[in-house]
């Protein structure tokens, strides 16, 4: 299927799911009576967006129609988008959007973003592209997240290593909380790939391992990497706490690095004692990697 097949029925489904979630009431409409329909209904959106009830049928219903991004704008208003749903909107009704389309996710990653990350020992930090594909990580990450990312075709994946395991295995605590925002996440940046054969089997693949990852997919929801605080459990050292911080990289469209600072003192020395169990040679006196002090 074509990327342009492939986003109109994923531009269908995404008007749907916004529509069921607005009330009447969230617009100053009356309720009225009778109403099967979750949200509003179709006519009720196309008349509060100033556009005909066939014109916008046909956009739900996915037809190849074209879409002004002034009528678009109209949509997302009624529908109540926000920016990251908003611009979600724009790429798969391929209009272009104020920012620039950003290329294929990058699959490398050179020496200076190797170093950069390396030098951030004792923080965990990792080079995630679009579909969260590790492209590079610090040996404090590989320690603590690495063992259970491959996926079926031997790439390196956090999401893998979060859906495609048993719960009672999954590193990410609270993951009712956790896991959906990094599905928003993700889907936003689908919006950009609906089609791309590398994306479609991506998602084929993790849905068919997780029945959790296909019900938060199906949701629909959308969002933006943010600054987190998010709590991880390991076999060896216990609970760790870490503060999440996204980073751009220069000249790598669509990739980011993320950065976990330890969020308490017990975080700091639970994932020293980590490094020095899984490198000893690394953590003798003096070495930056477990943050010890010359005597």
């Amino acid at each position: 299927m074509g990327t342009t097949q492939r986003r109109r029925p994923e531009l269908a489904a995404f008007l749907r799911t916004r529509r069921a979630r607005v009330t009447p009431a969230d617009v100053g409409m009356p309720p009225g009576l009778r109403r099967r329909t979750p949200g509003l209904r179709r006519e009720e959106v196309a008349q509060l967006s100033g556009v005909g009830i066939t014109w916008y049928t046909w956009l739900e219903q996915g037809r190849p129609i074209n879409a002004s991004a002034q009528v678009l704008d109209a949509v997302a208003r009624t529908l109540r988008l926000d920016p990251p749903e908003r611009e979600h909107l724009y790429h798969l009704a391929e209009v272009p959007y104020a920012t620039p389309t950003p290329q294929s996710p990058a699959q490398t990653v050179g020496p200076e973003i190797q170093g950069i990350i390396d030098a951030l020992d004792p923080r965990p930090a990792v080079v995630y592209n679009a579909r969260y594909d590790i492209l590079a990580a610090n040996p404090v990450y590989r320690a603590l997240f690495v063992d259970r990312a491959r996926d079926g075709t031997g790439r390196l994946n956090a999401l893998w290593g979060l859906f495609a395991v048993p719960e009672e295995d999954c590193p990410l605590m609270f993951r009712e909380s956790e896991l959906p925002v990094m599905v928003a996440t993700l889907r936003a940046a689908y919006g950009l790939h609906a089609g791309e054969p590398v994306w479609e089997d991506f998602i084929r693949r993790l849905s068919a391992a997780s029945p959790l990852f296909t019900r938060l997919w199906e949701s629909g929801d959308v969002a933006e990497p943010g600054q987190r605080v998010k709590v991880f459990r390991h076999a060896a050292v216990g609970e760790l706490r870490m503060t999440s911080v996204s980073l751009s990289v220069n000249g790598m469209p669509e990739c980011r690095i993320v950065v976990y600072t330890p969020d308490d003192e017990e975080t700091v020395q639970r994932t020293a004692t980590l490094m020095e169990r899984k490198n000893p040679a690394l953590c003798r006196t003096g070495s930056s990697i477990c943050g010890a002090k010359e005597n």
